[in-house]
This record gives structure tokens, C-alpha cells and sequence, in this order.
């Protein structure tokens, strides 16, 4: 009789796990790599990469700021967790998860500090806001941010108006000889659905005239209350998508610590 012979399968790297972690990390890495390069971009544009110093010359935020941050931070994640996965290597798998986990962690500070400190929080939104009037043009990029942020949320300034009276162009001081002086830039005029052009004078002189009459030419609400209202009416929408980016943190946490499981168990088996 010839003997039968028996053969035990060992552990396995899971494939499904490993490519589809895999795809998942490519995704935010070639994300991340457009970030990084829209917002290098941006600063070659202002001149910044041919003279660093520059950047301690922005009096307020500059938003390319945040395309290099979040895209460069998702760049290394991201290309961690592809290499990791298609080399089965462990470190990389640990450090994409462990820094994942870490933002998740930071986010969720966050969250609850934003909670409990809310008036805290709001002053430091109004002293933000506040600067960048200042700066409004001294960068392009964030004067463009203010204009949106005003026409979209349909206010002006921190908490009104005369909050432009912090910069040197618009305020109403006799000293000041710009002819945007006593105004407020376009953003803050009230639209005319006939105008398919913005008028970007629209908002000289107006605050020289009285409150009341100033309401038919210029939004008069604060960009804080707006914004508060904002959440309030949309906190299910607002809610669903910090949910949705938590969920996508902790699968791909999941993903990468099921797949170190599976190396480690080959590994041992060896």
C-alpha cells in the first residue's frame, strides 16, 4: 500500500485584505500628491520657494497652507500604507495605522475641547477673523477666502461692518487716503440677481451712511453669527461627514493591524 501523504495549510497573508488596503492608501496618496502640488504651486506663483523668508511677511493665513499640510500629510500616510501593504512590511503598516490612529485621537480632542470651550473657541474665531481683515490685501489667495466666506455665508466682517475699520484701506480715518476708504470690499454688497457682472466698487462710501440704509447695500450681520448659524441649520450634514471621516480612520486602522496579524502569523510559522 502506498502511504497517503497529508498536507497542512499553513497561515496566509489575506490578498483580499492586502490589495484592497492597498487601493484604499493609493487613493489618498495620489489625493494627498495633488495637494502637495497645487499648493507648492500656489507658492511658486507668489515667489515664496525662490525666497522663504517671505512667508513671516503674510500678516494673516495664507489658505496654501492648508493644501501643503493636509496634502503632505496624507502623502506620507498614503504612501506608507500602499508600500506597507504590497511589501507586507510591518513597520510601515504599524507607523501608517499608529499615525492614523493618532489623528483620530487629536480629531476627537478636538471635537470634545470645541464642545466644552464653545466661547472660548468663538472668541478665538472672531480674533482670527479679525486678523485676516487686516491682511485682506496682502495675499491673494486669502483674499479670495474672505470674499467667498462673506458672499456665501452672506456677512461682513467679524461681527459687522466697521469691523473693516481694522484695515488701513478701508477705514474711516481722515489720514486714510485710499478711495476705499469708509467702505468695504464687494463681498460684503447685497446681490442683484439682475447683475450677471459683480460690481467690485459696490461697496465704496457705504458706511458712511446710516445703519438702516446701509442694510439695502451691504450685508450688516457678523461672519461669526453667520457661521454658528450655518452649523446649527446643517449639524446633521456637518455631523455625517466628521462621522464618515472617523469611520474611514478606524477601517483603515483595522485594515492595517489585520494585515500585520496575517505577516506575523506567516512569519512565526516559518
Amino acid at each position: 500500500m502506498s502511504g497517503k501523504q497529508q498536507h497542512f495549510k499553513g497561515p496566509e497573508v489575506s490578498c483580499c485584505v492586502k490589495y484592497f488596503l492597498f487601493g484604499f492608501n493609493i487613493v489618498f496618496w495620489l489625493l494627498g500628491a495633488a495637494f502637495l502640488a497645487v499648493g507648492l504651486w500656489a507658492w511658486a506663483e507668489k515667489g515664496v520657494l525662490s525666497n522663504i523668508s517671505s512667508i513671516t511677511d503674510l500678516g494673516g493665513f495664507d489658505p496654501v497652507w492648508l493644501f501643503i499640510v493636509v496634502g503632505g500629510i496624507m502623502f506620507v500616510l498614503g504612501f506608507a500604507g500602499c508600500i506597507g501593504a504590497l511589501r507586507e512590511n510591518t513597520f510601515l503598516l504599524k507607523f501608517f495605522s499608529v499615525c492614523l490612529g493618532l489623528i483620530f485621537f487629536l480629531e476627537l480632542t478636538a471635537g470634545i475641547l470645541a464642545f466644552v470651550f464653545k466661547d472660548w473657541i468663538k472668541d478665538q474665531l472672531n480674533f482670527f477673523i479679525n486678523n485676516n481683515v487686516k491682511a485682506y490685501r496682502d495675499d491673494i489667495d486669502l483674499q479670495n477666502l474672505i470674499d467667498f466666506a462673506q458672499e456665501y455665508w452672506s456677512c461682513c466682517g467679524a461681527h459687522g461692518p466697521n469691523d473693516w475699520n481694522l484695515n488701513i484701506y478701508f477705514n474711516c480715518t481722515d489720514s486714510n487716503p485710499s478711495r476705499e476708504r469708509c467702505g468695504v470690499p464687494f463681498s460684503c454688497c447685497v446681490k442683484d440677481p439682475a447683475e450677471d457682472v459683480p460690481n467690485t466698487q459696490c461697496g465704496y462710501d457705504v458706511r458712511l451712511k446710516q445703519e438702516l440704509e446701509q442694510q439695502s447695500y451691504i450685508y450688516t450681520k457678523g461672519c461669526v453669527g453667520q457661521f454658528e448659524k450655518w452649523l446649527q441649520d446643517n449639524l446633521i450634514v456637518v455631523a455625517g461627514i466628521f462621522v464618515a471621516i472617523a469611520l474611514l480612520q478606524i477601517f483603515g486602522i483595522c485594515l492595517a493591524q489585520n494585515l500585520v496579524s496575517d505577516i506575523k502569523a506567516v512569519k512565526a510559522n516559518w
